[in-house]
């Protein structure tokens, strides 16, 4: 998006260049500016029937056509005013064109989201392929946790005494991620459709010993 935005600017400087060369090219300019209302006009109606899943143009395909829209119609409307001199903006202009910016930020911050679900969900799918990688967890407890997940083993431990705290072992888990004094737990045969995950508080209430495998 960052990217289009330069070329979008470099387009305008070079295009105004070329306006101010001579009243030729300024004609050409004002022309290509006023051709650009079709594009504009087709990125629009695709935008919105993406929007209300006429088609299907993807998590990013609505904010991106809608936002491509308005942001080339904005750089025609400049290199227009641009090769031809006029007043901008003009009267009742400055309202359509803080709507305009309002939109479009509207569309970079839609864009960014629906991109950063959809690659959430591609490393999630990806973890569910390789989680091998992620560390394998020893859980003790003092409480039973009743986690019948498949591949998760619970083992009572011995009482050596009265004061033993951790009665309960659980094998079979893998670290997904830790954060603050949380831990999230996951099991070995974890699925990222329907797997499911265990927030743990790393306290004096559970003995954690992580290994390979």
């Amino acid at each position: 998006m960052l990217s289009g935005v330069l070329v979008a600017a470099l387009v305008f400087l070079r295009v105004s260049g070329v306006a101010r060369r001579g009243p030729g090219a300024s004609r050409a300019v004002r022309l290509v500016c006023v051709a650009a209302v079709l594009p504009v006009l087709v990125l629009l109606v695709l935008g919105l029937a993406a929007g209300f899943e006429v088609i299907n143009a993807g998590p990013m395909g609505t904010p991106l056509l809608i936002g491509g829209a308005l942001l080339l119609a904005l750089l025609a409307r400049l290199l227009y005013v641009r090769g031809t001199g006029a007043a901008f903006p003009v009267a009742g202009e400055r309202v359509a064109l803080g709507v305009t910016v309002a939109i479009l930020a509207l569309c970079a911050y839609w864009a960014v989201g629906s991109y950063a679900q959809q690659k959430g969900r591609a490393d999630a799918e990806e973890l569910s392929r390789n989680l091998e990688v992620r560390p394998a967890v020893m859980l003790d407890t003092s409480e039973p946790l009743a986690l019948d997940w498949p591949g998760v083993r619970e083992t009572p431990l011995p009482a050596e005494g009265a004061g033993t705290h951790f009665r309960y072992r659980y094998e079979g888990l893998r670290l997904l991620a830790q954060s603050a004094n949380r831990m999230f737990l996951i099991p070995r045969q974890w699925i990222w459709a329907t797997g499911n995950v265990l927030v743990l508080p790393v306290d004096a209430g559970v003995r954690v010993a992580f290994h390979a495998g």
